[in-house]
This record gives structure tokens, C-alpha cells and sequence, in this order.
């Protein structure tokens, strides 16, 4: 039995010595990282080590290959479930950082809105009021403010003129 185990020893030193540099070549045109592909090489010979069962020199550089192959299979496997996960959480938490980006903004004009609109006169206050937060169409309002459609229509061109104006200064 140790005679068995020192013929294996001495198979994988020989296949190392010879197919080392071929395993690293293999697994570096698949992975194109180099560091990485250095660690696979190692441990293709590490797992080769590991083999309880008796190895063969005819076949031995096969099985190199071939644990070559599944420990590729496995990197890229692991790599892409990574980029996978990775995309999504940048995605996720670009678009959750866009979006309260966004409302921080947009609260912020409406604060600067509502400010201005304290300052119009009362009634270009009201109609302005009525029309923006209560969705009132001018009829609407000359209706309830016994008003001309035409001096809503005015109040309300000054009153969002001023607004705008205001807010253009603010951002």
C-alpha cells in the first residue's frame, strides 16, 4: 500500500512538473485573470493530491484536465451568480438613491412654492391655490369666487409667473 502511495506521489511531481504550465494556460484562456487562474492551476494539483484512488500515468494527464475543466466550470459559475448580485444590488440602490434624491428635491420646491405663494395678495393667493392643489379648472373657480373668467385667467397668469420666477432663483 505505501509503495502504491509513493508511485503516486511521484505521478503527480512528474505530471506537475510537466503539465503545469499547459493547466495554467488552459484555465487562463478561459478565465483571463491571471492571479486567478494561478490559484486553479494549484488547485487542480491540490485536489489531484487528494485522489484516494490508485492513479494511472496513461490517463493521469486527463483527469488533470478534466478537474481543470470542472474547477473552471465552477469559477465561472460562482463569477456570474457574483456579477449577477452585484448588478442588481447597483441597480437597486442607484435607483433608491435616484429616487430619494428626487424627493428631497421636489420637496424642497414645493417648499420654496408654498413660501412664494404666501407672499401673493389674497385673492391671486386663493385662485392660484385652487387651480394648483385643488386641480380647478378657471370656470371652476370664477363659479365659486363669483369672478370674470377673464380676471381668474389674469390672477392666475401673474400668480404662476411670480412663482416660477421665484423658484428659477431658488434652484
Amino acid at each position: 500500500m505505501k509503495n502504491i502511495s509513493m508511485k503516486s506521489t511521484q505521478l503527480i511531481e512528474d505530471s506537475y512538473t510537466n503539465y503545469h504550465h499547459s493547466v495554467y494556460l488552459y484555465i487562463y484562456y478561459r478565465i483571463a485573470h491571471k492571479e486567478e487562474a494561478e490559484d486553479l492551476a494549484q488547485d487542480v494539483y491540490v485536489r489531484l493530491m487528494d485522489y484516494d484512488r490508485m492513479l494511472c500515468a496513461e490517463t493521469i494527464k486527463y483527469f488533470i484536465f478534466t478537474i481543470a475543466r470542472n474547477l473552471v466550470t465552477d469559477y465561472l459559475r460562482r463569477y456570474y451568480k457574483r456579477q449577477e448580485v452585484t448588478s442588481y444590488l447597483y441597480e437597486h440602490t442607484v435607483a433608491y438613491t435616484n429616487e430619494t434624491e428626487l424627493r428631497v428635491v421636489a420637496n424642497d420646491l414645493e417648499a420654496c412654492e408654498k413660501y412664494r405663494l404666501s407672499l401673493l395678495p389674497p385673492r391671486r393667493r386663493t385662485i392660484y391655490a385652487m387651480s394648483r392643489f385643488e386641480d380647478k379648472s378657471i370656470s371652476d373657480i370664477s363659479a365659486e369666487l363669483n369672478l370674470s373668467h377673464r380676471t381668474v385667467e389674469n390672477h392666475l397668469r401673474i400668480g404662476r409667473h411670480e412663482v416660477r420666477e421665484f423658484i428659477k432663483q431658488c434652484i
